[in-house]
């Protein structure tokens, strides 16, 4: 479906509708399955003869790999919108822009374009869509990894040189003739990370996964801290904040130096670091077994004051179980079918929700598991063992919507169709986030979310890549 009159922070109002529509159109669908499975892979088809629509609010879209392809569905209707092939173990990230996908396909990052987009438009926005389209724009490296976005930028890394490339996200358009970068160098080869700011600064993480420095714009080494054994993870917070998660800690940069805050653990490690917009809180997973065991606890680091806090959540979890709500409320997908709701500031459980069955992680860190992404105050849960997707209001806290798919999915990530800032022509953030076009539909949840739903925090870009020296993710 191209047409949509609700953004998708009324999808609590709407779903009893949306179910209805789903299940009238459920044996149509099945009949005509080989005609649009058909018309779906787009990609060798030319991306500037797409029609484009104008929609009434924000089209959200979600990435979903599977074993041979990635298909992009409907953030709404959970209809898939395109289906393309693709070779190997993939991998999906959002470029950062509100619109763009990287597959990680082999040895490239290659441009997935999710065909949905915001405009700003003097005191609202405009709200675009067409269809999706997987185009053979790459960038070509040994081992890509990790992809992070910020401040307009994006930034690619690549493990078996260490080299990382840096882009303008305002650039990125499936019809161009290539994507244009610039490429440094870290110390060299590992599984890491970096980041290049608007002036030109690097963050980068050092050759021997012992920890972090800070470069100006001519390359000069600011800072330095190699107290981060295993360092992994990295998610930005409020004024500068970039923080990345140790063996026995987190590291934090504060815009001019680095802090170690110590877990009070000899081993205890943080991969994963989940950011909120405006806080200082960032979520992480948390282990304490050196040999990767099960995960059942959650830290909660507070950066500002220096603090790591633990939670039980009573069930194992993995890499691809957390995220945060609207609110900042810390979420954790269990292995006993639950949704837990944690609040950030005390730890406390504030709420708990059941929504897929019970389920063992695997054991290769490849294979499919139940995944979650947030988009606004909706959740999106993957089942790969029913073959399903389900959309939970974080507001009301209940499942609105499921849907089966063609096939069993991996990894999920979803872009908003948002105008972004540092990437959209004129934008500004308070009339983007209060106005949208037509209707200007003022809900409280409407708003332009810093990186996770936007740009300005970039865990989700790189929270769920793999350790490939111990597979722990």
């Amino acid at each position: 479906m191209r047409t949509m009159s609700h953004s998708i922070t009324s999808l609590a109002l709407i779903s009893a509708f949306a179910l209805t529509a789903c299940a009238d159109a459920g044996a149509e669908d099945e009949e005509n399955t080989e005609g649009t499975e058909g018309t779906q892979e787009t990609s060798a088809a030319d991306p500037g003869e797409r029609e484009t629509f104008e929609e009434g609010g924000p089209s959200p879209r979600l990435a979903i790999t599977y074993d041979g392809g990635v298909s992009v569905v409907d953030g709404t209707s959970l209809e898939s919108l395109g289906d393309f092939d693709a070779q190997g173990f993939l991998r999906v990230n959002p470029a950062g822009d509100g619109r763009h996908f990287f597959l990680t396909e082999g040895e490239s990052f290659r441009l997935l374009d999710a065909g949905t987009w915001g405009e700003p438009h003097g005191d609202h926005n405009h709200y675009y869509s067409t269809d999706p389209h997987l185009s053979d724009l790459t960038v070509d490296g040994d081992a890509p990894a990790h992809v992070v976005s910020h401040e307009g930028l994006g930034t690619l890394f690549f493990d078996g040189t260490g080299d990382y490339h840096s882009l303008e996200l305002a650039d990125l358009d499936v019809e161009a003739e290539s994507i244009e970068t610039e490429a440094f160098e870290s110390e060299g080869a590992h599984h890491g990370v970096a980041l290049v700011e608007e002036d030109g600064s690097r963050f980068e993480t050092l050759e021997d996964r012992s920890g972090a420095r800070f470069l100006d714009a001519e390359g000069d080494e600011v800072d330095r801290s190699e107290e981060c054994p295993g360092v992994h993870g990295e998610a930005a917070g409020p004024d500068g904040m970039i923080a990345v998660g140790c063996e026995d800690g987190v590291l934090v940069f504060d815009g001019e130096s680095f802090e170690k805050i110590d877990s009070g653990e000899e081993y205890s490690r943080i991969g994963n670091l989940f950011p909120a917009e405006g806080s200082s809180i960032f979520l992480g997973d948390y282990n304490e077994d050196e040999d990767g065991g099960e995960m059942t606890e959650v830290a909660l680091v507070d950066a500002e004051a220096g603090e790591i806090t633990t939670v039980d959540v009573g069930s194992p979890y993995n890499f691809r179980n957390l995220a945060r709500g609207p609110e900042g409320e810390a979420l954790v997908l269990t292995e006993d079918g639950q949704l837990h709701v944690i609040d950030p500031e005390t730890g406390e459980h504030t709420d708990h929700l059941d929504v897929v069955e019970e389920w063992t992680e695997p054991e290769e860190w490849q294979e499919p598991r139940p995944a979650i992404r947030v988009v606004d105050d909706v959740a999106y849960i993957t089942e790969p063992e029913t073959q399903e997707i389900h959309m939970v209001d974080l507001t009301e806290l209940e499942v609105i919507q499921s849907a089966e798919l063609d096939f069993v999915p991996n990894e999920i990530e979803p872009v908003d169709g948002r105008p972004v800032e540092g990437v959209s022509d004129d934008y500004e953030e308070d009339e983007a986030d209060e106005h949208d076009h037509e209707d200007h539909d003022h809900d409280e949840h409407d708003h332009d979310e810093d990186e996770d739903d936007a740009e300005g925090d970039h865990s989700d870009h790189d929270h769920d890549e793999d350790d490939h020296e111990d597979h722990d993710h």
